[in-house]
């Protein structure tokens, strides 16, 4: 048994299968699409931001967080701003939409890594 402290448990459609998923670039995932068919999946990116959201509020309070975890955030976070922001990709959505949608990268990056929310009231 490990005497690492542990995520909160996750439910059934768990937010790792879904960052796994997201975060390996399977078919249909948020960065596959956005890499590959140069499409930003508003519904791939409420599927990943969910399951990032849910992630960080299950890490908060635990002093250590998997590699693979961090780097996707950390991966997520850079590469869709950068993607996005490259002049020949298609801004379907109006620029407000990517400079919001790229800041709740941020801020889930944010409450991951550092444990704050910008979305809750601290306690």
């Amino acid at each position: 048994m490990s005497s690492e402290p542990k995520a909160r448990e996750k439910p059934a459609a768990s937010w790792e299968t879904i960052l796994r998923r997201e975060f390996d670039g399977e078919a249909g995932s948020f960065l596959i699409r956005l890499r590959c068919e140069l499409e930003w999946d508003t519904e791939a990116f409420s599927r990943l931001t969910a399951a990032m959201q849910a992630c960080a509020q299950a890490h908060e309070g635990v002093d250590t967080i998997a590699r693979w975890i961090a780097h996707g955030f950390w991966f997520v976070e850079h590469f869709a701003r950068d993607w996005s922001s490259h002049p020949d990709f298609p801004r379907v959505h109006g620029d407000p939409y990517y400079t919001e949608a790229c800041e709740r990268l941020h801020d889930l990056s944010y409450w991951l890594f550092v444990g704050e929310s910008s979305y809750l009231p601290p306690e």
